[in-house]
């Protein structure tokens, strides 16, 4: 019996290649476009981004070059309340979170998986630079585009039906062939940023949801040395743009604190940090690391990959992950992901809650906040 495969369509020349290619394995293939928003034109336009209508234009078009069916899903109701609200919500919290990993997360592999099987589908394929071996996620052979870090949320079961056609080339590869096949989108540019914000003004558009709380900037011995107008305007790490000109050395954002909209500030020196713990951990590549483990973790995507123990210990709110870096790293963002490795493979992820520096290196830090990357 031939498997039933979903292609889900970006208007992106990764999504298009993958559909041609599964379509040409001799799977029964169907394109899925998913409408994230019901207004399209406050999205991105042009090739910023995968949510305007053009983007679904040139879905369809390539769906009809390949020749399989194509569908527009309307998910924006669901892209709201997982994503954008999350995004927001996160924010005013003092988090950090990664929308496009969140994406992945609750609609391409929940709700998208979930309505794919209720309608009699085998398995969801995406453009995604990734590789499935033996059921485990491992990187693509294409480095800089691997995308294994924003897939790191997937839990065994949405792995089992999920297809990565993409995982075995390089981008300059998919275009080619893109070329060859006849898609227009051949040399469409890559969507980057945040669909959702149409102007890439991040602080702008929360502020447009939550309005500026005015505050104050301190040092680490707690001494008020600014103000700001809002405490998600900031992402740990940041040196310019915080007001605080004079200072006889440069000074970067460490900590954001919601509780009483603080932000604090200190030297280069005072980023760094070797201890995560994380929340909600997710194995998708076997069984959870119930003793400490030497790993390899990453903390943001396309980020740096650090040698790392890891181990999944039991707490008051549930399980909980406890990272421990061989190396400090700069800038760790609570509400982002830690995803941990086996080599190139994926073993599992979680939500950082918290970051610290160990005894033995320095007094502890507190929880922080960096740009999602």
């Amino acid at each position: 019996m031939t498997l039933r495969v979903l292609a889900a369509m970006s208007g992106g020349v990764d999504s298009a290649v993958a559909a041609a290619r599964v379509a040409e394995a001799g799977y029964d293939v169907t394109g899925v476009h998913l409408a994230l928003s019901k207004n399209p034109q406050s999205y991105r336009t042009g090739a910023r981004g995968c949510c305007t209508v053009e983007d679904s234009h040139d879905a369809r078009r390539a769906a009809d070059v390949i020749g399989i069916p194509f569908y527009v899903w309307d998910m924006s109701e669901e892209f709201d309340r997982e994503v954008v609200q999350d995004f927001v919500a996160e924010y005013e919290a003092g988090n950090t979170p990664n929308p496009c990993l969140r994406c992945n997360e609750k609609i391409k592999f929940e709700a998208v998986l979930d309505r794919a099987v209720a309608l009699g589908f085998d398995a969801v394929a995406t453009g995604h630079h990734v590789r499935k071996l033996d059921g485990r996620l491992v990187r693509s052979v294409d480095e800089g585009k691997d995308q294994s870090y924003v897939l790191g949320v997937l839990n065994a079961e949405q792995l089992a039906h999920a297809m990565f056609p993409l995982g075995d080339c390089t981008k300059d590869e998919v275009r080619a062939e893109a070329e060859r096949r006849g898609l227009s989108v051949a040399d469409k540019p890559d969507s980057h940023d945040i669909c959702f914000i149409a102007d890439g003004d991040t602080a702008g558009f929360l502020n447009s949801r939550l309005g500026e709380k005015p505050g104050p900037i301190q040092d680490e011995d707690g001494n008020v040395v600014g103000s700001h107008k809002g405490s998600h305007a900031f992402t740990v790490g940041q040196r310019k743009g915080l007001g605080l000109g004079g200072a006889p050395n440069p000074r970067y954002v460490l900590s954001i604190e919601p509780v009483n909209n603080t932000v604090t500030v200190g030297p280069r020196e005072s980023l760094r940090v070797d201890e995560i713990v994380g929340t909600r951990p997710v194995w998708s590549g076997g069984e959870p690391l119930a003793e400490p483990t030497e790993c390899r973790v990453q903390l943001r995507a396309h980020g740096e990959v650090y040698p790392a123990t890891v181990v999944q210990r039991e707490a008051e709110g549930g399980p909980e992950l406890l990272v421990r870096l061989a190396e400090p790293a700069k800038g760790v963002a609570a509400g982002q992901a830690v995803v941990v490795y086996d080599g190139d493979t994926v073993l599992g992820s979680a939500t950082i809650r918290s970051t610290a520096r160990s005894r033995e290196a320095a007094p502890e830090t507190a929880g922080s906040r960096s740009a999602p990357a």
